[in-house]
């Protein structure tokens, strides 16, 4: 007895549909050109190795059972999958790259690159993307260890490592925030390290597996680790800590008189982030990649990139 893999093949789907449509397997069989006992045998093979009946057969009419009518829909679903893998397989042979990985960090405008994802989308390109974040060393470490084709904001550090190209993407200014209740919110002046020291701050770990590094911490100071950026802001505007964060994301909170940004007394925080990608030897960027490189060169898309953060939840004052 043949398997379902034997007879369910994209001939046999397209065959069910016609008999389908025409209503008779001695119509279907005209219009496939076959001989109605070819037509007929190739049906019964489907449905033993199926265990079901797929057409009604009491009638002069084909009608297709309940079963039929799930296999019909399920097939035509399949057959339009494999049109579209091939003409996706065909695009990619055209220098489209099946899968472009980006790992940005959690400091850019998420909204931002949704936009840039959309415009991507808009090409109706073959390449599929993948977008995840991470903080610190993390989107170099997934760069350099192959499991992303491109990093967006990454600190200077471990730019060096070869096969890769690096660009900057702009600075970054940082703000020292606590929530309108926090001790340090009424504090007189510029806040010293001193008086920083005694107070918790809220951190966000290093998504790097190895090599991790830390930013703005204090020799003995207590500190509140988080793992991604909306915990670490939702942490401060609660007043679990304080911390520092970026100018452009914080502001939103601050007109929303959810936190309040304070002096410090050491100099202010700027960091130059950057983006990266490997070189592919002596041969050109897949297309997807030429793409993104493309709009990141737009002074106007690092600049969204660093500042437009858009938080439409946030509640209006």
């Amino acid at each position: 007895m043949p398997s379902p893999r034997d007879v369910l093949t994209p001939d046999s789907l397209a065959m069910l549909q016609v008999i389908a449509d025409t209503g008779s397997f001695a119509a279907a069989a005209r219009q496939l050109q076959l001989v109605p006992s070819a037509l007929t045998y190739r049906v019964r093979q489907m449905e033993e190795a199926l265990d079901v009946l797929l057409f009604d057969r009491s009638t002069r009419q084909a009608q297709p059972t309940e079963a039929g009518q799930a296999l019909l829909a399920e097939g035509a679903r399949l057959l339009q999958d494999i049109d579209a893998v091939a003409n996706r397989v065909r695009r990619v042979a055209t220098g489209w790259e099946p899968e472009l990985t980006i790992v940005a960090d959690a400091v850019l405008s998420h909204s931002t690159l949704l936009d840039l994802v959309e415009a991507f989308y808009a090409l109706n390109a073959p390449t599929r993307l993948k977008l995840t974040t991470g903080t610190l060393s993390g989107p170099m470490e997934c760069l350099i260890q192959g499991r992303a084709d491109l990093a967006l904001g990454m600190t200077p550090t471990n730019t060096s490592a070869a096969g890769l190209q690096v660009q900057d993407l702009g600075d970054v200014q940082f703000a020292f925030a606590v929530a309108p209740f926090h001790p340090l919110a009424q504090h007189e002046g510029p806040i010293t390290d001193e008086v920083m020291r005694e107070h918790r701050l809220v951190v966000i770990s290093d998504s790097a597996q190895r090599e991790r590094t830390s930013m703005g911490l204090l020799d003995g100071q207590d500190i509140f680790t988080v793992d991604h950026i909306q915990a670490k802001i939702d942490a401060q505007v609660r007043g679990l800590g304080c911390g520092f964060l970026s100018q452009a994301m914080v502001q939103p909170y601050v007109d929303a008189g959810l936190l309040v940004i304070k002096p410090i007394a050491r100099a202010a925080r700027n960091v130059r982030v950057r983006y990266a990608w490997k070189k592919s030897g002596g041969n050109a960027p897949g297309k997807a990649l030429q793409w993104w490189l493309e709009q990141l060169q737009s002074p106007v898309t690092q600049q969204a990139l660093l500042e437009q953060h858009r938080y439409s939840w946030l509640p209006q004052r």
